[in-house]
Order: structure tokens, then sequence, then C-alpha cells
């Protein structure tokens, strides 16, 4: 099986050779039709009366018309230039415009929203479009969605600017209407028709053979109270007080299906907020009336600001019969402080009481759960990197059947099943998710189920996970040394609430005298998120050992580092390549291992090159290819610290070359220049040459790979010296 991140390579560059092919004539209306079908099966009892009269007058006009309109409706926003129509698949181009015009299908730009308007200006076209006007704000400070609002202000008050070629912008008029149908096809406001397009080209991966003819939502009602939470979301950015407290102050649609009432969440929430600037009063009452776990919990902490009492009584109702496991993760951790004078959170007491504080290498800082597997290693100890990825691909394995046949994907581009959308998983499908786990009796059926499902639909596209080589190998030590009740225990609570239980687990999994246990890793100035709190107490209410570890930084000179230095034909990576590599392994200030090489780079060594280092053409006609030392580098580089004087450019290089062999290259860096900048500050000049005359070091060969790697290993003892004293002061 290939890899994904080989897979996507192959993609693009599949897709680069297919873009400059023109596409077939009238190849926009075609697919224009495709989309239109959609609207015939189960999805047309959806259609608004506007929507289902934008099809049927669109089917009565000619080819040519069509061909217009099905261009239009590709572009992104309401705003058109005619000017760019001149198709050769339309006859008279211009001459079908201005009778499109005519028949209502177009008008003149001052139509515009605000919205679509600011998606086809820049932010240079607004500031010369406000020139004209006697603006007192200062522009530059102001974000392109608040110039925009601006400019709407003046053009009420003044007209439209004289610089402004209105002539050559129309507006579609049936881009509302549009944009309802391709909330229906897509299920959200960002899909565009020019994802077909994308399909047809290879760009992008869809699911033909998971989708089906079904309903995207409950009913017109339900379809329409969607749409209408979804774009007032998107136009809020562009709202100035008075429209936000209109909308507060709206009559709502009714929400009651699971669509509905999950844009109706995010829209209502966030227009509460907002409006807490300017009338509080309205913005408590759009929060407190707006479902969901974010408007509840921001309705108590601004209620407890001036109604102590009438957030007490909110709280124990809340603790009494929550909506979540996270709302009363919050209900309890606020009422314990605010009421009981606990002075703590849950998070910190959680952090507080973790099982073990690690001290970690500072070089570690970029990837500290690297770090601390790199550490256990080791020790002997086995680690795997694990988070998200290790329980999403789990569920998405266990209950693939289920996701992605059962519950089918209501068109090719969807990835997201509908019950996991919407957070309704287990309600859908209580009865099959019980049988299919009460049938699963050990953790080797349960390893066997998976694997059968993964060979099965191995790439295939999904919203749960992402494919990747050696992926269940975390999955089969998870079920090799796990309680196989816990792990279904788990298994269930995330089909019962899975956007509760989709992410914040653990970093890492630990397998130590052969028990299992999960870490979440922490960093100095890292905090516990609520999302993590929850997986956790989840993982141990289902049987889970689970800590957390946090990370205290010291300089550790007993970890291993390779010290290494490259010559190249050249400074940049993307186009020059390495002509040699020298490395030595270093251990509490003793070099124990070394490797070099000279490396062909299958190109011409300029003579400047070779005058600074001496390799020459002739050195390296009979070197090993990088491709037949990658092996060896890698090997040679694995769990240790890369080093470097300029490290940037030596691990650039050679992070470019396994790239070029679809390889992926990463170590924790760190830098001789810069640390020595810091250890010993003042000195006249920190580059590798000078600094070895001035500590006296001695050099074979400068600007020869091992010489320079031997070099910059003395400045590496020196920098620890110094670290070492430092902590010991």
């Amino acid at each position: 099986m290939l890899s994904v991140c080989i897979y996507t390579i192959e993609v693009f560059k599949c897709c680069a050779s297919d873009m400059r092919k023109t596409l077939p004539e009238r190849y926009y209306l075609d697919h224009f039709h495709e989309f239109l079908r959609f609207f015939d099966g189960n999805n047309a009892p959806l259609l608004c009366p506007q929507s289902r009269k934008l099809i049927q007058q669109f089917r009565q006009l000619d080819a040519d018309k069509q061909c217009i309109i099905a261009r239009a409706a590709n572009r992104k926003y309401a705003l058109i230039n005619r000017a760019h129509f001149d198709y050769n698949e339309i006859h008279a181009p211009q001459l079908q415009l201005d009778y499109l015009i005519e028949s209502g299908w177009f008008a003149p730009a001052e139509n515009v929203s605000m919205q679509d308007f600011a998606g086809v200006v820049t932010k240079n076209d607004l500031l010369a479009y406000l020139a004209a006007y006697p603006v007192k704000e200062r522009l530059n400070q102001l974000k392109k969605a608040e110039l925009v609002a601006l400019l709407f202000e003046y053009i009420d008050v003044h007209g439209w600017p004289e610089t402004l070629p209105r002539t050559d912008y129309l507006v579609k008029t049936f881009d509302r209407s549009l944009r309802y149908l391709l909330f229906l096809y897509f299920g959200n406001t960002k899909g565009r028709l020019n994802q077909f397009s994308m399909r047809d080209l290879g760009v992008m991966r869809t699911r033909a053979d998971a989708a089906t003819d079904q309903a995207r939502f409950a009913s017109l009602e339900d379809a329409q109270a969607a749409f209408y939470f979804a774009s007032a979301l998107d136009e809020m950015p562009y709202w100035n007080d008075t429209v936000l407290q209109q909308a507060g102050r709206a009559d709502w649609p009714a929400f009651s299906e699971p669509a509905s009432i999950a844009y109706a969440e995010k829209y209502l929430h966030k227009l509460g907020v907002r409006l807490l600037d300017s009338d509080r009063e309205l913005a408590l009452a759009v929060l407190e009336h707006a479902p969901g776990d974010a408007a509840r919990e921001k309705w108590v902490r601004e209620t407890f600001k001036d109604d102590k009492e009438t957030a007490r009584v909110a709280l124990e109702a809340i603790i009494d019969n929550p909506g979540s496991d996270s709302l009363l993760a919050f209900a309890e951790d606020f009422y314990a402080r605010k009421f009981h004078k606990k002075r703590t959170s849950a998070l910190t007491d959680m952090l507080r009481s973790s099982s073990k504080t690690l001290q970690l290498d500072i070089s570690q800082n970029q990837h500290v759960e690297r770090g601390v597997i790199a550490w256990y290693k080791r020790r002997g100890v086995v680690a795997w990197r694990t988070e998200n990825r290790l329980w999403r691909t789990l569920f998405g394995l266990t209950f693939w059947a289920l996701l992605f046949e059962q519950d089918q994907l209501v068109t090719e581009f969807d990835r997201r099943p509908q019950s996991l959308k919407y957070n309704r998983f287990y309600d859908t499908f209580a009865n099959d998710i019980e049988s299919l786990l009460g049938g699963l009796h050990s953790s080797e059926s349960l390893l066997q189920h998976v694997t059968k499902n993964a060979a099965t639909h191995y790439g295939k596209v999904n919203s749960v996970f992402m494919w990747r080589a050696n992926q269940l190998d975390t999955v089969r030590a998870l079920l090799d040394n796990a309680s196989f009740e816990a792990v279904k225990q788990l298994l269930k609570m995330m089909a019962q609430d899975y956007a509760g239980l989709s992410d914040g687990f653990p970093d890492i999994m630990v397998l130590e005298n052969n028990q299992l246990r999960f870490e979440e890793i922490k960093a100095p100035g890292d905090v516990l998120r609520r999302n993590q709190l929850t997986s956790i107490q989840r993982m141990q209410r289902a049987g889970f050992d689970v800590h957390i570890t946090q990370v205290d930084w010291f300089s550790d000179p007993t970890q291993p580092y390779v010290v290494v230095d490259i010559e190249t034909t050249g400074g940049n990576n993307g186009y020059h390549r390495i002509t040699e590599v020298g490395m030595v392994k270093m251990v509490a200030g003793k070099v124990v291992d070394s490797w070099q090489s000279l490396i062909n780079p299958q190109r011409h060594i300029p003579s400047s090159i070779t005058r600074l280092t001496g390799i020459s053409d002739s050195m390296v006609a009979d070197a090993p290819l990088f491709s037949e030392v990658a092996d060896a580098i890698d090997t040679f580089t694995e769990d240790c610290v890369f080093v470097a004087h300029n490290v940037n450019f030596d691990y650039g290089f050679i992070k470019q070359e396994f790239s070029r062999l679809e390889r992926e290259f990463k170590r924790p860096k760190l830098c001789t220049v810069v640390q020595m900048r810091r250890t010993y500050p003042g000195l006249p000049s920190y580059s590798l040459a000078s600094l070895t005359k001035y500590f006296d070091i001695g050099m074979e060969r400068h600007h020869r790979a091992m010489s320079d790697a031997q070099a910059a290993g003395q400045l590496l003892n020196l920098v620890h010296e110094r670290l070492f004293a430092q902590q010991a002061g």
C-alpha cells in the first residue's frame, strides 16, 4: 500500500499536468446540470419557491444563456465583471448578457452586498475608493471588513465614487437562491461549484461510492432555518452595532432538528458575545435562549457579574441535570470556586496532582512529545505518540460500516456522515452499536475486525482519521496491553458523544513493566484545556491509567547529540546539493561514534566551491548518491539532537534531500552559534573559524565536513560546561 503522503504527491504531480489541459467545451454547463439533477430526487421537497423557480427558469433558457448563468454561478461572489465573459463557447456573449439583464438575472452593481463586494476588491482598492470622500478615520488601522462597512456608509450619504468602474460590474440577482441550492447540496456555506472541476482534475478526492440519494435536512423548515443561521454567521463580521441589535431582536426561525440546532448554536452564541459591548441586556437575553454548551457557559459567567444568586441557581440546575460532561465540568468547577471559595480550578488541580515531573533537555522544546518518547526509549521503556490519532482510527475502523455504509454520505463531496456532523451517532444506531460491541468478546476479535476494515477500505476519504503507513501499529499495541473492557467502554462513550470525545486525548501511550498508561505532556507555560480534562476524566472512568507529566527544561549533556556538518555545491537547498556529510555522535561530552562520506551531488561543483572546500567533481564521481546513504544517516541520527553551527543550513539541506526521496526527516535541533552567543556573550565573532581560534580548538581542515563537525562538537561541550555551571550555581 502507498502511504498517504506519497499518494498526495502523486496526485498533485498529475494535477499539475492536467491543469494545463483545456477543459471540454461547455464543461461548466455540463457540471451545472449535474448539480441541478441533485434536486430532482429526495432533496426536491427542500426547495423553497425561489430556488424551485430558479431551476425551472434556467432550464427554459437556450444553451448560450445557460452557459452564461453556469459561468457566473461558478464565481465565488455575487459581483461579476461582464468583460470576463467573452468565451468562445458562447455566441455573442455580451448580447446574451444584455438579454439576461433585461430578464432580471443580473442587475447593476449598486445592489451588491458588503460581503460580496469585499470578496472581489483589494484593501488598496478600498483605500483608493475612500479617498474620494472626506474621511476622518485612520484607514490603515482598520481591517478589510471595517473598510468595506465604512465605504458603504459613505456611499449611502454621498453616492458611489466616480473611481469605481460600475459599468463593468453586475450583481447576480439569483445569488441568494443559488447559495441556498449550494447549501442544500454541500451542507455548508463554503461549498462552491468549482469543486466539480477540482474533482475532475484530480485535485479533490471524493466518495462517489458512498453517496446516495437522501435528503440532507429533515424538512424544508429545517433547511431554511439552518441556511438562515449559517448565512447570518458569515455576514456578521460586516455588521455594525445597529445591525447587531436588530439581529438580536429579530424573530429567528424555529429550530428543532439537529441541523438547524447546530447552526443556531454557533450563530446565537457569537451574536450574544458580539452584543455584550453595545447592549448587555440584549446580549444576555440572546445567550440565555441560545442552545448549546458554549452559550450556556457564557451566559452563566456574564450573569454572575450582575446577579450572583441567579447564576448560583443556574449552576445548581446544570449540576443536577447536565447537558454534557463538558458543561458539567464547567458548572462544578465554577460553582466550587465562586460559591465555596475554592482558589484553584479543576484544570489547575489536575496539573498540580500530576504523577511526575520529567527533566528534558531544552533542545526538545519544539517537539516535546518526541523528546519524552526518546527519553523513555533510552531507559528501555516503550512509548508511542497517540494523541487523537489512535482513538479516531480505532473508532472509525470499528464502526466503519455504520458510519460510511448505513449512514451514507449525501453527496460524493461529503466527508462527515450526518450522524457525526450533528452528534447523533448513538441515537441513530444504538441497537447496531450495542450489537457490534456485544459481538466482540476479546482484543483479538476487535483487532481482527478493524484489520479487515482497514484492508478493505484503505485510502478512502473520511473525516474521522487520516490514512498512514503502519496505521494499525499503535492500535495493535493498545489492544495487546490494555483492558479489553476499558477499550470497549471508551468506544461506546465516543459513540454516545463523538463531538465531546473526538479530541483532547493524552499525547503518548507508555508500556512499562507490562503496565499500560497514557500521559498528557505539559511543557512549561502549557495549559490543560477543558476538552483535555474531559477526555482524561472519561478515560479514567472507562478504566485507563492516565497521568499528566510536566516537563522542566534543563541542559542534559548525557542525552545523545549528533553534531553534523555538510559541504554543498551552493547555498540554496532547493537547487544545490550535498557533496559531503560528517557526523559525530556525542554522549556526556565524549564522541561515541562517527560517520562520514562524500556524496555525488549529480551536478557540477562550481570552481569557487572547490577552492573553498577542496572537493572537486572527480572526487565525488564514484561517491554514493544521497539516496544510497539516506538509511545510514536516518539511523545514525535517530533519537538524537541534531547539532550544527548555523543548524538551519545543515538541517535544511538534509531535510530537503529526504524530501526528494518522499521521506520525512524530523529531529530536535540545536545551533552552536546561538548557544555560544548566549553562554559566551561579547566575543568579537561567532564564526566557526573564529571560535576555534579563540578557544584553541584544533582543526585538520576547515570547510571539510568531519573536521568542522568535530570542532562544533567541542563548542557543544563548552556550551554544556557553562550551562552546567549556571545550573549548579
